[in-house]
């Protein structure tokens, strides 16, 4: 496994001779770990089966739950997908962007049936994280990249994190410095007349439904390990730490580690086995950015249960509450 370096803040990145390698590597069915603005991805050629089916096993990822292609542009994002009214609005307003619409693929996409979990439909994403972008544009290829890191457990938002979770698989890691956004994309599925918000994620639910002019409907239903998902993270479990997650916690007991949040301390947490607080000023932009990193952290201290402080169901709140939600529900037997 190779490790390349990137200074985003450099223009001439894009002609280091790792970028020729990474794209290599893609072309050639192999892994490699790419960030995007909100997590790093787990990416393979789209296209390629055997590539896509690396990747669920090195996740341990069930394979059906459907995985998110990343392309370069909304005009490489129409050859894969028929984008009705609504999704072109979204496409328009958020993309490059944390926001991932599931439509109906193209019968001639030759994104690969396992990548869409042999549904008719086809989640697609161009994210802002520029190096996502690029190696798709270079590669020529839709490249299919769900978190890096062991099905269900904390995504990664640093390579450090990936490296420890990933690194026997992989044949890169690109490293461009922490995640910015820190949460995974927000999920709409316009596979019919009604759009629908799957996931909560980077782009809060307010600003979609401003753009489309209506409320968003909900999932049809809720996944579990049996049921096939219609996209990405609706496994009712899922970004789950080692330890147990207490929800919306009034104090801290005795042995917790303390997921805090805003400028007032719970009773007890002075006795916690460690402590991070998301944001000490209440804001969800900072706290979503550092909430797989947290919870990363705090598990490292071996407590059998991270208790969570409140957090408000507001603009990113609803996406942090959902994968809190899901971190905290039981765990199914291998999981």
């Amino acid at each position: 496994m190779r490790r390349w370096i990137i200074d985003l803040s450099q223009e001439n990145w894009r002609e280091a001779p790792e970028a020729a390698d990474v794209c290599e590597a893609l072309t050639d069915g192999q892994l490699a770990a790419i960030p995007t603005e909100t997590v790093y991805g787990l990416a393979a050629d789209a296209t390629n089966g055997q590539a896509c089916a690396r990747i669920f096993s090195a996740k341990g990822r069930p394979q059906f739950n459907p995985l998110i292609s990343h392309v370069e542009s909304v005009d490489a994002a129409l050859k894969h997908g028929s984008f009705n009214e609504d999704a072109m609005k979204l496409a328009e307003a958020f993309w490059p962007g944390p926001l991932t619409l599931v439509v109906p693929k193209h019968p001639d996409s030759p994104i690969s049936d396992l990548a869409t979990a042999g549904l008719q439909s086809v989640a697609l994403r161009v994210p802002s994280g520029p190096v996502m972008r690029f190696l798709a544009e270079r590669t020529g290829r839709p490249l299919a990249a769900p978190s890096a890191n062991v099905s269900g457990r904390v995504s990664t938002t640093t390579a450090d994190a990936v490296e420890a979770d990933l690194g026997s698989a992989l044949s890169f890691i690109v490293d461009a410095g922490p995640c910015q956004i820190g949460i995974e994309s927000t999920i709409v599925a316009l596979t019919d007349e009604t759009p629908r918000l799957l996931r909560p994620g980077g782009v809060p639910r307010e600003a979609l439904e401003a753009v489309l002019g209506r409320p968003l409907a909900a999932p049809t239903g809720q996944a579990t390990r049996q049921d096939a998902p219609q996209a990405p993270g609706m496994l009712t479990s899922h970004y789950a730490p080692a330890a147990a997650v207490r929800l919306n916690a009034q104090d801290v007991r005795a042995g917790e580690a303390y997921l805090a949040f805003g400028p007032s301390p719970l009773k007890g947490a002075e006795d916690a086995a460690a402590t991070f607080n998301l944001s000490e000023t209440s804001d969800l932009t900072e706290a979503a950015a550092h909430l797989f990193a947290a919870m990363r952290h705090l598990d490292s201290f071996g407590a059998t249960t991270i208790c969570v402080q409140s957090i408000p169901e507001t603009g990113l709140g609803e996406a942090i509450n959902d994968r809190l939600r899901r971190a905290a529900a039981p765990r199914t037997v291998g999981h």
